[in-house]
């Protein structure tokens, strides 16, 4: 009996955590997408331009190499799924990125990802928690219908702990709002 109690107070405790999440401040409006960084796995955007298909066969039978997700040409070069203020839903132009990394974890059983959710600077520490765990865990079910198995996929928030960016702008704000698909092994 004692341990049901016990359950149930933590379950309360944590469901009284969620209840009392204080809203961020308003948004300034301005840029739903940062501007693209250079150098492979920091690139923002989801452009497919010069790969054929999804980004991730290439022509090839079986797994795909782990060297496509170095190679800059590929779209598993890229690792970075970016939101809008506020908000947990994967953008429509970040789809194919998901779905080539999924497809990566589909064909390399062995492979495994942690996502690292991130928001940007407004907000209190608890809000930002909660917010970048359901960015995590928004593309993580994303990649699930795509073919990745639940055992490939970790999910951490980091909430506004690790900005990709320090500045108090929307630009800023905009590069922080992200989850980073971090492979296994890098």
């Amino acid at each position: 009996m004692r341990k049901w109690i016990i359950a149930a107070l933590i379950f309360a405790a944590i469901a009284g955590c969620s209840s009392t999440e204080e809203k961020p401040a308003e948004d300034t409006g301005a840029a739903t997408t940062p501007p693209a960084t250079t150098g492979g796995a920091t690139t923002g955007g989801a452009t497919t331009s010069g790969v054929t298909g999804s980004g991730v066969t290439g022509g090839q039978t079986g797994g795909i190499p782990s060297s496509a997700l170095k190679d800059p040409r590929n779209i598993l070069s890229r690792r970075n799924i970016y939101f809008d203020y506020d908000q947990f839903t994967v953008k429509e132009e970040f789809r194919p990125l998901v779905e080539a990394h999924a497809k990566y974890l589909q064909s390399n059983r062995g492979a495994r990802v942690i996502l690292q959710g991130n928001t940007d600077e407004r907000g209190t520490r608890e809000y930002n928690i909660a917010l970048g765990q359901k960015r995590a865990d928004a593309v993580k079910n994303m990649m699930l219908l795509y073919g990745a198995t639940e055992v490939q996929i970790e999910t951490v928030s980091f909430g506004k702990e690790k900005p990709r960016r320090e500045g108090h702008d929307e630009t800023s704000w905009a590069e922080n709002r992200r989850v980073d698909i971090v492979h296994s092994g890098e």
